[in-house]
């Protein structure tokens, strides 16, 4: 019988196949952060229960600290500190391998488990995180669990799950001057709606995939969850074995048979999806968010649809307060909206390739007066290489404040954050009601149209200041 990528994977770490019931499924990598991770061992602790594996657990520290220089364990999330020593004390007591704060390979969970070769193609990776289907860009599944469902994987290397139904989503030919993979998502979601993949796993092909750097597949795989799927997955190919030789958790031994088994992992040529979409590359601009979803996004020239569009009642209602929120009109164009703030950062775009691009932006040129401006690569590594490039001082120079790796201002949960009212362009993947803050207002963008709009002090897209 043919099979899609996603169902070989999952059916070679089935234990148990359940009649009208969950499957049973082997999971071959654990990754914890500070927020959720802690309390799975703490449970763990405080039941009497060891992790089965600890070889195969792996812990950072992103959500809860802060990311200005200098650091320490203190934070100004309320409470905060206390997150970060559990996790200490814990990750020792069960002999699972931490990568804390000044470790120089510590940085966001679904980054390093990439850049370590902690994830490899064919695995099975669970994070009590919605992200970690970013994984998928290396050909793994990447689940995003809670954190009793990690507890049990803890405990037992297992979790049951019911297998989601199979999508294949399909770009084709060659991107527009501009538009970045967040376009991309951005485009598919406001097609499709933030709920257009519920109860899927998504998998991505296409020659404008095929030809797409490894990083940039990150960044698609990441946003499959804002499409509310399962978890997004792409194909292994030769990018993603370059980029995993001689990782420090890579294979050491048998390359050349780890490829060959790899190269296996793809769809059958007449494997049946439950559903196809099909989306022309050229139809993509870069885009940005008005609303609170993902899905309320524009291309930059475009406007906010009209409500008095909408045929259903309460949608209306909804955008009337969205709109109130956000402090926006039906049928405005964002085109040169003024902002407050910029922020370059989180799993989605804090990668090496997305500080290059937006560094190429920057360079020679200032950010508006009066911009709160802030950069936050994904990793400690990323941050190290970016200095020996010298995008650092691109930032900086150009009026950008440049911090340590974390999460950062893509999750607030008292800590820092902007200002209420105040308007911010923003390369994280969520811009749902305080995301940033208490009654932020924040636009979902590409690193580059955030770096153009910095500069402009206003929204405009990348275009705008590579023609100056």
């Amino acid at each position: 019988m043919p099979l899609t990528l996603f169902e070989k994977i999952w059916n070679s770490h089935r234990i148990i196949e359940g009649e009208n019931q969950p499957d049973l499924i082997y999971i071959d990598r654990i990754f914890l952060h500070e927020r959720t991770g802690s309390f799975a061992l703490k449970s763990l602790k405080e039941r009497g229960l060891s992790v089965k594996n600890p070889k195969h657990v792996f812990a950072t520290m992103d959500h809860i600290i802060d990311t200005f220089p200098g650091r320490g364990d203190e934070t100004l999330m309320p409470g905060g500190k206390k997150f970060i020593t559990t996790m200490r004390y814990l990750a020792k007591e069960f002999n699972i391998t931490l990568f804390d704060i000044d470790d120089p390979r510590h940085g966001i969970s679904h980054l390093i488990s990439a850049e370590q070769g902690i994830t490899l193609p064919g695995s099975i990776v669970t994070c009590p995180d919605s992200h970690t289907c970013t994984l998928g860009a290396l050909g793994a599944i990447g689940w995003g669990v809670g954190s009793s469902d990690c507890e049990h994987a803890l405990a037992t290397t297992t979790l049951s799950g019911i297998k989601p139904k199979q999508m294949k989503v399909t770009f084709n030919g060659k991107l527009n001057e501009g538009v970045n993979p967040k376009d991309m998502m951005l485009h598919l979601i406001e097609k499709y709606s933030a709920s257009g993949g519920s109860g899927y796993a998504i998998e991505f092909s296409g020659d404008t995939i095929h030809m797409m750097p490894i990083e940039n597949r990150f960044t698609l795989c990441n946003m499959a969850v804002e499409f509310s799927a399962f978890t997004g997955i792409i194909a292994p190919d030769q990018k993603v074995f370059k980029y995993l030789k001689d990782r420090p958790y890579s294979p050491t031994n048998n390359w050349s048979e780890n490829i060959k088994h790899w190269k296996c992992l793809a769809s059958d040529d007449n494997a049946v999806f439950d559903k196809y979409i099909e989306i022309n590359a050229s139809d993509i601009y870069p885009s940005v968010t008005w609303g609170l979803s993902p899905e309320e996004s524009i291309p930059i020239n475009g406007k906010i649809p009209r409500a008095n569009n909408l045929t259903n009642h309460e949608k209306n209602k909804d955008m009337a307060s969205t709109l109130e929120y956000m402090g926006l009109k039906n049928g405005q164009s964002l085109m040169g909206l003024p902002i407050d703030a910029a922020f370059i950062g989180s799993c989605t775009n804090a990668r090496l390739t997305d500080l290059r691009s937006a560094a190429k932006i920057l360079k020679n040129n200032k950010i508006s007066p009066n911009i709160k401006a802030i950069c936050t690569p994904g990793s400690a590594d990323v941050k190290k290489q970016a200095e020996q490039e010298g995008i650092d001082k691109i930032f900086k120079d150009a009026g950008f404040q440049w911090r340590e790796p974390g999460c950062s201002l893509c999750f607030y949960a008292g800590g820092e954050g902007f200002l209420p009212q105040q308007r911010v362009i923003t390369s994280t993947n969520r811009n749902f009601r305080g995301r940033q803050g208490n009654g932020v207002r924040s636009h979902l963008a590409s690193p580059v149209t955030v770096a153009a709009s910095a500069i402009a002090g206003k929204i405009v897209p990348p275009q705008t200041i590579t023609k100056q």
